[in-house]
């Protein structure tokens, strides 16, 4: 549990960061910084399943790295509220091209990294 607890702590740490990162660079009114957390989320948990179900990678490692770092690191919640943000400050058609685009790039991402280690 400790350890599932401080991978939770690195992976909020590490969105924040590089959320904050990519919001510095780009002054767009569009939530990059979410889009590329999730994305790369997305793959790496596809990775992590991938080397599981392939590999037979550690079970106290996968909790760890799954639930702790990735789930932390991932945010469906800020995901959920930019996208209603983008409905008052882009447009509903912004809004739902995000909202779709994410969730179709997520799951190919997933995909990516599970095809990438074997595991599908």
């Amino acid at each position: 549990m400790l350890l599932v607890g401080l991978a939770g702590a690195l992976g909020a740490v590490s969105r924040f960061a590089l959320e904050r990162a990519i919001a510095a660079r780009h002054l767009a009114r569009f939530p990059l910084g979410t889009l590329v957390v999730n994305l790369t989320g997305s793959f790496a948990l596809g990775l992590l399943v991938g080397l599981a179900a392939a590999h037979g990678l550690d079970p106290h490692l996968r909790r760890v790295l799954g639930p702790g770092f990735l789930g932390a690191y991932t945010t469906f919640s800020t995901y959920a509220f930019e996208s209603l943000t983008l409905v008052g400050t882009r447009g509903r058609r912004v809004a739902a091209t995000y909202a779709l685009g994410s969730l179709l790039a997520g799951t190919l991402a997933a995909a990516a990294g599970l095809a990438l280690t074997g595991g599908w």
